[in-house]
């Protein structure tokens, strides 16, 4: 069929736009047409009192990397965690429900445990990896120590939330049925004793980051805050989503 199609159509318009018309018409299918696999999509979550713009890094790199990234973003300093749970839930719902490949969830800090306490509560079949950043997965002895501080209140009652006592936001998590990667901070001289026991980020020690059931487990030399922005945080991460192992 081909073949006759240029005897007919080259005598009228030569052989240059035979062969032009001829390679648009055989050209290779896109890679979702031809069967190829979908690009696997990752459900980006950033911390509190912070906006999508905090992630913006991260975003690229994963984009960069090949995943097709959604942003989820929450206000945080004035609701309570089942608010901002069912913002993030309505959030996924609409972008990533009906979504053609594999889902994989990062988040950092708070965002770790909205990621944890969404995956509680709904079964997602297409599930990957997930990566905690600085994820305060036993809580931080911060909120402890200064909960009736008036700067604490001013943070909000989620913040508030985030202690190691029973009634806090962490201890109502469950360990993950999921493969999940923690990545915990060392700031500076990585110790903050006077508020904090070990190793930490100057907000979260490494052993409040650490959670059973994890899957893989891995320290980098960053403060809490800057963790969203370090190479080394977002090498590990993406090598986690792609191997469900850290570089070591």
């Amino acid at each position: 069929m081909l073949r006759a199609w240029i005897a007919w159509f080259t005598p009228r318009t030569g052989w240059v736009a035979a062969v032009l018309v001829v390679a648009v018409l055989v050209r290779p299918l896109p890679a979702s047409a031809a069967g190829a696999s979908p690009q696997p999509t990752v459900v980006l979550l950033h911390g509190l009192g912070r906006s999508t713009l905090a992630m913006w890094r991260m975003e690229d790199r994963l984009e960069s990397a090949g995943f097709r990234v959604e942003s989820i973003g929450y206000r945080s300093l004035t609701r309570t965690p089942a608010q901002i749970i069912e913002t993030v839930e309505r959030q996924i719902r609409a972008c990533c429900e009906a979504v053609d490949g594999t889902l994989h969830f990062v988040g950092h800090s708070l965002g770790g445990l909205l990621i944890r306490a969404y995956l509680q509560r709904h079964e997602v079949p297409q599930l990957g990896r997930v990566v905690l950043i600085g994820t305060p997965n036993q809580g931080t002895e911060i909120v402890d120590r200064f909960r009736d501080r008036w700067w604490m209140r001013l943070a909000g009652p989620t913040a508030l939330a985030l202690g190691t006592d029973e009634d806090s936001l962490p201890s109502t998590l469950e360990p993950p049925y999921y493969p999940v990667g923690v990545i915990a901070g060392v700031s500076g001289s990585g110790r903050n004793d006077a508020f904090l026991p070990g190793d930490d980020d100057g907000l979260v020690s490494v052993e409040a980051a650490r959670l059973e059931g994890m899957t893989d487990f891995v320290i980098v030399d960053s403060s809490h805050s800057l963790m969203r922005y370090d190479d080394e945080v977002m090498e590990q991460t993406i090598t986690f989503l792609r191997q469900g192992r850290f570089a070591h």
